[in-house]
């Protein structure tokens, strides 16, 4: 299997800069038939690092879930509004973990002691840098309600508390249609049953 050893970045353009940014690389890369690629060029855009947070009521079996206006969905033909989990970037020297406790606080008014690793992911590889750590961490959601966010951040969240199962079936439906809380509640409906150590 190849590696980063198998590419050789020529030239790295940057293209913009503000809220993110986009640089055009030009590259070449190894061949499954061992010779190299002639060089290609691609706009890579720089996302960063995100950390984000499956809030799982074990006692009561539900999932708190955050809403909030998305830009990216705005041309869907559906509400740009998505039901998604707890999520934020990464700041600079602060670690996922720690992360993901304090959106969980900005976002939910939830007080996170504890969160268990579950996976990491590219979010669309094929040209943004952007990750995905995520983790889960056993919550009492009896008075979890209301609305939050950072005004300095134009941010307006509203909470939703809902059953486990009601949450999968918004899956299914693709009332939830978003990766991050895809994978999340699939990674949950492939595990709770196995009495969650959180």
């Amino acid at each position: 299997m190849y590696d980063i050893n198998d590419v050789e970045i020529m030239a790295s353009k940057p293209l913009y800069k503000g809220f993110f940014k986009c640089n055009k690389l030009t590259l070449r890369h190894k061949l499954f038939s061992g010779e190299w690629s002639q060089p290609i060029q691609r706009e890579c855009f720089e996302r960063g690092k995100a950390a984000a947070l499956l809030a799982y009521d074990k006692a009561h079996d539900k999932v708190v879930l955050v809403e909030q206006f998305r830009l990216g969905a705005i041309d869907s033909g559906r509400s740009p509004w998505l039901l998604e989990l707890i999520a934020g970037m990464i700041d600079e020297g602060q670690s996922a973990e720690q992360t993901v406790i304090r959106e969980a606080y900005e976002e939910a008014g939830l007080v996170i002691e504890n969160c268990q690793f579950m996976l990491s992911y590219y979010v669309s590889p094929g040209g943004s840098t952007e990750t995905v750590d995520l983790f889960v961490a056993n919550v009492d959601s009896t008075d979890v309600q209301g609305v939050f966010g950072l005004a300095g951040e134009g941010e307006d969240i509203r909470v939703h508390v809902v059953s486990r199962t009601e949450a999968y079936e918004w899956v299914k439906t693709g009332k939830i249609n978003n990766g991050i809380t895809i994978i999340g509640l699939q990674w949950l409906e492939l595990n709770h049953k196995e009495g969650l150590n959180i």
